[in-house]
């Protein structure tokens, strides 16, 4: 028996090791109040709970004695404890034995998960305070604890046995909140980051990558699309993890109806495939959106807002949210005469190419306005100015266009080549007054035509005239000499 007892204490001291608590052993004590457990380094807003699993009838420490400890079930556990024969055994006096290679750190998830289904409230509740000034982290302590073995539960994911038979013991918390890395992908370079540039109708890609700690409880990741951006339900996929159809297929399952917190999807992760991780694991989230009609053009931006819930149903937590933004452009067009004074009565068709290439489709927005089309939407036949000018919105950055004049204004000459619209990161804006160009944009000029001469007509027309001449005078020295013979 002496050695059951001493076998049972280091397999006490193991199930210690193999959590994320180093406790510290006094001397001796009895079953009483006078038991406490201090936690240091906890995260300030997230609740400690502590579950007595085992009463501690009676122990001697290795300084004191042979290291004996009587632990019995208590009673609130001890149904469940009865049916956990693969950690602990039960005798028929009610003393508790550990389970031969019997996994500490999987018994303190099944007896967590029993708490929760059972209702078992906790012995002891705190919530962490603000740390002192200059601390990052701050300390909880449970006080007038009776004396046995605990399971300690934390927001944070936290999951730790222990005993108290010091009968106070130490605790470091060695848990972090998990965090989220929210990225977009710029699609000129390949390279992810916070922001990419676009043009409507493209496909964007996102990741969103979650660092997971060990002891992971119920994370639920949120993600809010902006009205310029459509998702791809289809698109949703976790890296090396199995898509279920709902929480009872798969490691997880995708949301997308019936939301009510302003959120496009979520993303459930199944408790069964977050019992699986024991150590910092990334979780890789990638997705795929649109840009439509509705984008805003720069300098503001579409973003597309990620955060990460988690923590246990009764104290949810959630972790600060990461944002991308999807930039896209609009180019002012200025049609004038080589006066710089503006034009109507112009049709313009847009190219990717200076020669030849594809036409782009352009979405009469309102009357002079314009954007570029999404896939399956027919655009217009030309664009054309209003008061000499145009706006075309939904541009990618560091890509070249090409206007092209299809009907020039009457009297004027038809351009002989496209106009090439260079768009930078930056809107190409022009400034009128007064129907006069002033400066940016995208400016494009007419020449006027005149009028010919007629060859050979003026020739005639001083014939004419000069025999009209030659008539009239005739016409006054007959009458002159009439009135002459007369006056005789």
């Amino acid at each position: 028996m002496k050695h059951v007892k001493k076998l049972l204490g280091l397999l006490l001291a193991l199930t210690l090791s193999l959590t994320l608590c180093l406790p510290a052993f006094a001397v001796s004590g009895t079953n009483n109040n006078g038991g406490s457990i201090t936690i240091n380094d906890a995260v300030e807003g997230h609740t400690y709970k502590a579950y007595q699993i085992f009463v501690l009838e009676s122990y001697n420490t290795e300084a004191d004695g042979n290291g004996a400890y009587a632990y019995k079930a208590n009673s609130v556990w001890e149904p469940w404890l009865k049916q956990q024969t693969q950690y602990v055994n039960i005798d028929a006096q009610g003393y508790v034995t550990w389970g031969q290679n019997a996994d500490a750190a999987a018994f303190a998830k099944a007896a967590l998960a029993h708490a929760e289904d059972a209702r078992i409230s906790p012995t002891a509740t705190k919530t962490a305070p603000a740390p002192a000034t200059g601390a990052q982290y701050s300390t909880v302590t449970f006080t007038g604890l009776n004396l046995g073995y605990y399971l300690v539960d934390t927001t944070l994911g936290t999951l730790c046995s222990l005993d108290t038979t010091a009968p106070s013991v130490e605790m470091f918390e060695k848990n972090e909140p998990p965090h989220i890395n929210k990225q977009v992908k710029e699609d000129s370079t390949g390279n992810w980051g916070e922001e990419n540039t676009a043009e409507i109708g493209d496909t964007v890609e996102f990741k969103t990558t979650i660092s997971a700690k060990m002891g992971a409880e119920s994370y639920v990741l949120h993600d809010a699309m902006s009205a310029g951006l459509t998702l791809d339900p289809d698109s949703i996929t976790v890296a090396n993890l199995t898509k279920g159809n709902d929480a009872n297929s798969g490691d997880y399952h995708v949301v997308t109806t019936g939301l009510n917190d302003g959120c496009t999807f979520e993303v459930h992760f199944h408790q069964s495939y977050l019992d699986t991780i024991t150590a910092d694991t990334s979780i890789v989230v990638t997705y795929k959106a649109v840009v439509n009609e509705n984008a805003v053009v720069h300098p503001s931006g579409n973003p597309n807002g990620t955060k990460l819930e988690y923590g246990d149903e009764n104290n949810t937590k959630v972790t600060p949210p990461d944002e991308t933004k999807t930039y896209t452009f609009k180019v002012d067009v200025v049609k004038t005469d080589d006066k710089n004074k503006v034009l109507d009565g112009v049709q313009f068709k847009l190219y990717d190419a200076k020669t030849g290439g594809n036409e782009i489709a352009l979405v009469k927005v309102s009357n002079g306005v314009y954007r570029l089309a999404k896939d399956g939407e027919n655009g217009v036949e030309y664009i054309t100015t209003v008061n000499g000018q145009l706006e075309i919105k939904g541009f990618d950055a560091n890509t070249n266009y090409y206007l092209e004049e299809t009907k020039a204004p009457d009297g004027y000459h038809k351009l002989a080549e496209r106009v090439e619209i260079a768009v930078k990161e930056a809107n190409l804006e022009a400034s009128v007054s007064n129907d006069t160009w002033q400066s940016g944009g995208v400016h494009v000029v007419n020449t006027p035509g005149k009028e010919l001469p007629s060859t050979g007509g003026m020739g005639t027309a001083l014939f004419y005239i000069g025999g009209g001449v030659l008539v009239v005078g005739a016409a006054a020295l007959f009458v002159l000499k009439k009135r002459k013979d007369t006056g005789k």
